[in-house]
């Protein structure tokens, strides 16, 4: 995201197999391959002629042991119509192999060769033509089933780790859809689990591919105050009732960014900033801040609506006690604040959970 440039708008899934989280996936050193497609057929063009050339010179060397029921000579040419029907399990059986060592060159050697031929043109077929209408169908079943899922614009630093506390927090990995012009940076996305679509998050059409007018949450990290910011407005305009966290670097773009639509702005930087400033206040401070944070952590911030049981009751009477703030109406009431006394139908509230507490919705904390 940090180099906006073309907008593909191919979803691509990743490996789909059971979700996983990021712990379950093992580092592996990895470097996206660079060949074209056309370089690919090439190299597999090369493999068979290598292959029917290994036939061709043991042909040539047990050509005493073949003999031709034509005119009785076997030349150059006739080892290579020879070799060539052979190798394509023709036979028309006016050439065949008389003596023991041809026999067994042919079965020892050219079955081989011959099997190996014909999974090289299976392969071929298979990527250069099933495999496109196999994956435009599953891609789009894939596509019509998403709903209420997560849009992570940007797979860089912010981004990577983005998605793996929402896979640390319980959201499944077919729910989250990262989106990157960089397909280096999707692969490793990809082994995760999670779907992707190649472009910039700035072009409609690539947010669109990515149904963005189902999504539940969308978090812009493009790396860039300016490009979150369009991003934000893309967004805003194709989901206007998707809540959208963005990562703003600089201070004074904050106000831009919300002007634009934006739910939520994180300052890394004054952010980190704020949480050294607490280490003066006392170690631990800050050592509790860190706990509510990350997803190494023993406890956590969980916000959800009020239960209808909760109705009227105090907050110290409900959840163990551990609701920390409550929000009526968008207006944020602490819990020693007048009003704080009652909950109200329609409230949502903060509350401190055991970390790896179960929910019953990734995203509500319900």
């Amino acid at each position: 995201m940090s180099d906006p440039s073309r907008a593909k708008g191919a979803l691509t899934p990743g490996r789909m197999a059971a979700p996983t989280t990021a712990r379950d996936v093992r580092p592996r050193f990895y470097r996206a391959g660079r060949l074209s497609p056309l370089a690919m057929l090439a190299i597999r063009a090369l493999a068979v002629l290598m292959l029917v050339g290994i036939a061709l010179g043991g042909h040539w060397i047990e050509r005493a042991g073949l003999r031709d029921n034509s005119d009785g000579s076997v030349t150059f040419l006739d080892i290579v119509y020879f070799t060539v029907i052979t190798v394509t399990t023709v036979g028309y059986g006016d050439i065949v192999p008389v003596s023991n060592s041809a026999r067994m060159f042919d079965t020892f050697v050219v079955t081989p060769v011959r099997i190996f031929v014909f999974l090289i043109f299976l392969g071929s077929a298979y990527s250069f033509m099933l495999r496109q209408g196999w994956e435009r169908w599953r891609m789009g079943l894939i596509r019509h089933e998403l709903k209420d899922h997560v849009i992570v614009c940007g797979y860089g630093r912010s981004g990577s780790a983005a998605v793996g506390e929402l896979l640390e927090r319980g959201h499944a990995a077919e729910r989250i859809v990262v989106v990157d012009p960089n397909p280096e940076r999707l692969r490793l996305a990809e082994e995760l689990g999670v779907a992707t679509v190649e472009g910039d998050a700035t072009h409609n059409r690539v947010l669109e591919t990515a149904k963005v007018d189902a999504a539940r949450n969308i978090i812009i990290c493009p790396g860039r105050d300016d490009t979150a910011v369009l991003v934000i407005l893309t967004c805003r305009r194709l989901a206007p009732r998707a809540g959208i966290a963005v990562s703003i670097a600089a201070i004074e773009n904050e106000p831009l960014a919300r002007d634009a639509g934006a739910s939520i702005i994180v300052n890394p930087v004054s952010f980190g900033g704020q949480l050294l400033a607490q280490c003066t206040a006392g170690p631990h401070v800050a050592d509790y801040m860190t706990d509510l944070v990350t997803r190494v952590g023993e406890v956590e911030l969980r916000e959800r609506p009020v239960r209808a049981a909760e109705v009227g009751r105090s907050p110290r009477e409900t959840a163990n006690g551990q609701i920390v703030r409550i929000y009526r109406d968008d207006r944020p009431i602490e819990i020693f604040d007048q009003g704080a006394d009652r909950l109200l139908a329609g409230d949502w509230v903060l509350e401190l959970v055991q970390a790896g507490h179960p929910r019953s919705h990734p995203g509500t904390g319900t």
